[in-house]
């Protein structure tokens, strides 16, 4: 469903303006979220009224400004482009971790790291990455990694997410990254004309809304649930390669050589980097030996 979300975009462009997208794309999921959430949230506000700052910033970064990115660059660049280039997420939360909490990077992740970036450049340059150094980025790939790192900034926010139930948590952020997207919708329609979508733009509009927004989110819960956050993670490696494979059958782009291998660079880096940190990280208290 996250790899889909790409191919969305994508098909949603020949009927919708981006941020007209993502305004719609949330006014839809609080609609589908609000019966479900409406008794969580009632439970819950005494404690999300203490963290209204939070909840606007988590859903003005990471809701907001990820999609809208997201969806203006897919009018500049393949889908498949942007599938691959959002396995960069992990490096660039590894480097926030970094730079601002100074976490202890071994050499192997240093490596995984340099790995990915190469996989993302080979993706960026058509396979030419050496020509990075002279004509840099096009437009909608380097929106796209601007994407990226408003998104590993959302993740790395998350450590100051207050504790409520997750429908309560969905729908918080999915009314602040609607607040958010009206500013940017106003200015694009003043801008352009947009006249209403046909059949294929609605229907495009409800798979972004309902499965990338809220089923994709739910399962994702579960799975943690079911087998942790450690292993749960990895499989959000998976994301670029769906993204990539039902853009070559949805959409019918061509999928090169080069895209091959940068997708194996990135989600390698990506592998090698998070195994070398599971290694330096403490194991859990039932594991240690007792004194």
């Amino acid at each position: 469903m996250w790899g889909g979300n790409a191919v969305a975009g994508k098909l949603a462009a020949n009927d919708w303006l981006p941020f007209t997208l993502t305004t719609f794309r949330w006014a839809c999921a609080i609609v589908v979220l609000l019966p479900f959430a409406w008794r969580p949230l009632r439970r819950d506000w005494p404690v999300l009224r203490r963290h209204i700052p939070i909840i606007v910033a988590l859903g003005g970064i990471g809701m907001c400004l990820f999609n809208l990115l997201m969806y203006v660059a897919l009018n500049h660049t393949s889908a498949i482009n942007v599938s691959i280039i959002q396995g960069s997420m992990p490096l660039l939360i590894m480097i926030i971790n970094f730079v601002v909490l100074s976490q202890r990077v071994r050499a192997l992740q240093l490596v995984g790291l340099a790995i990915s970036i190469g996989g993302v450049l080979v993706t960026t340059t058509g396979g030419r990455p050496l020509d990075f150094l002279t004509g840099g980025l096009n437009r909608g790939d380097a929106m796209m990694l601007l994407a990226c790192v408003f998104y590993a900034g959302y993740t790395f926010g998350l450590r100051w997410r207050p504790k409520l139930h997750w429908l309560s948590y969905m729908l918080a952020i999915s009314v602040a990254a609607l607040i958010t997207t009206i500013p940017f919708t106003a200015w694009e329609l003043a801008r352009a004309d947009q006249p209403l979508p046909g059949i294929d733009g609605w229907l495009t509009l409800a798979y972004i809304a309902v499965f990338p927004t809220i089923v994709s989110q739910i399962a994702y819960a579960r799975g943690v649930e079911l087998i942790g956050g450690n292993r749960a993670g990895q499989f959000i490696n998976l994301v670029p390669v769906f993204g990539a494979a039902l853009a070559v059958i949805i959409l019918g782009e061509r999928f090169a050589g080069y895209h091959a291998l940068g997708l194996a660079l990135v989600i390698g880096g990506i592998m090698m980097a998070e195994r070398a940190a599971a290694r330096a990280a403490p194991p859990p208290p039932s594991a240690r030996r007792p004194a």
